[in-house]
């Protein structure tokens, strides 16, 4: 039996690992905290959209970051202290502006080729996630902002999704909780939100359930790769420890840069924190007051999802300030007050922050595929729809493990190249 290595355990390295076990493959899932899902996979937006699917190389984009710079609360921010990784990753965001078009199109139809892939899995091994099947409504609040959703809306039907147009007077039949006045949304009904922590938890369970060897608390500490065999060098309770596989899957979020090094790769991946609030509806008003439909708020880039009937979920923003996970409270701040402004009827009394990195690539394309050598695989840097995609690049990278190493005559031997 094949032996391999899937480094993480987030989203990714879950699904990854889930999906070689169920081809054959002897798997160890490697993981430096004690749980699965305990980073970027804790507690993000829980939106499964791919009407979210626009990559963000677009002009409008820079011109955003350049206004913003000096706003604390600012929905993208930028730390304007230069560093070598951050100059380098702007330059090559920049350069991938004139495929903005190919990439959206591209993002679009992965993200409608993850769902499936989910829903089965999830039924499969009867995993329960607050799974919300009830579209998520775009909602602008200017002209502007309104007709750039109707370009994006083309680019995302040339990669097989509809979403429709709604006027004010249907945006209120869909969400009747949500207060203000805007100049119109878009509504995505085969769009759906679900709690990503519930889902990597059950589905690491149900890997474990077919033979996965799940290693928490091993930090890892080195890579190595002859083309043959790959070395795994970790730090656990036990001290330190290493171990020979046939070949190594890394799946580390913002970690895969480094380890890719150690493996003669190169992986342009920048950690961008997103903040997230998780609102406690303790009493049956908030219940009543908050949102059945997930949102997506183009101004203020902000995204909602209604986990269960007791918590809603408010998350976004983006900031580029290195690996730091400080929650910051002007950051939180504006969470709390667009919950205020949009659902006044909701209690903001208990509300619990959070802040994750996602590891973003200068094209906003996952990099799944091998590297240099025939026995090292990634599948990192999903950025902002880590969630959304994760089902397919992990069913992409599993093929391509099983094709490369002669586990099947056939499969997939397309790879996204993120960075």
């Amino acid at each position: 039996m094949t032996s391999i290595a899937v480094i993480g355990a987030g989203i990714t390295g879950v699904t990854s690992a889930y999906a070689l076990a169920r081809r054959g493959f002897d798997v160890s899932l490697l993981e430096g905290h004690r749980y699965a899902g305990m980073e970027t996979s804790f507690a993000n937006g829980g939106q499964l959209s791919a009407s979210n699917a626009e990559v963000w190389n677009h002009p409008s984009t820079l011109l955003k970051g350049l206004k913003w710079m000096l706003r604390s609360d600012a929905p993208l921010l930028v730390n304007p202290r230069p560093t070598w990784h951050k100059l380098s990753w702007f330059a090559e965001f920049i350069a991938q502006l004139p495929r903005y078009r190919e990439h959206t199109v591209q993002t679009t139809r992965l993200a409608i080729a993850a769902r499936q892939h989910l829903f089965d899995w999830a039924e499969r091994e009867g995993l329960h996630f607050d799974l919300r099947r009830q579209g998520i409504l775009h909602i602008y609040r200017d002209r502007a902002g309104f007709e750039h959703a109707g370009e994006v809306s083309r680019l995302l039907a040339e990669g097989g999704l509809q979403r429709r147009a709604v006027t004010p007077e249907e945006m209120r039949a869909i969400e009747p909780t949500l207060a203000g006045n805007y100049y119109g949304g878009y509504f995505t009904e085969s769009d759906c939100t679900g709690d990503i922590h519930l889902f990597t938890a059950g589905l690491a369970a149900a890997a474990e359930r077919l033979g996965v060897h799940c290693l928490y608390g091993a930090q890892v500490q080195g890579l190595e790769s002859d083309g043959r065999r790959a070395l795994v060098r970790w730090s656990g309770e036990d001290g330190p420890r290493e171990q020979s596989f046939d070949a190594v899957l890394v799946c580390a979020g913002v970690a895969s840069r480094a380890l890719a090094a150690q493996l003669g790769d190169r992986i342009n991946i920048y950690p961008v924190k997103g903040y997230s609030i998780t609102v406690h509806l303790q009493d049956e008003a908030s219940q009543q007051a908050a949102p059945t439909v997930s949102l997506l708020d183009d101004e203020t880039k902000l995204v909602t999802s209604r986990l269960g009937a007791t918590r809603f979920r408010v998350a976004g923003t983006a900031e580029f300030n290195g690996v730091n996970r400080d929650i910051r409270a002007d950051r939180i701040a504006p969470l709390v007050r667009w919950v205020n402004a949009c659902f006044p009827g909701v209690s903001t009394r208990q509300v619990v922050p959070w802040a994750g990195l996602r590891p973003m690539t200068p094209s906003m394309l996952p990099r799944v595929g091998q590297g240099r050598k025939p026995n090292v695989f990634y599948n990192t840097g999903h950025g902002h729809l880590g969630w959304t995609l994760s089902a397919a690049t992990a069913d992409m990278v599993a093929e391509l493990a099983s094709s490369a190493l002669g586990r099947s005559a056939g499969g997939a031997r397309v790879a996204l190249q993120g960075a």
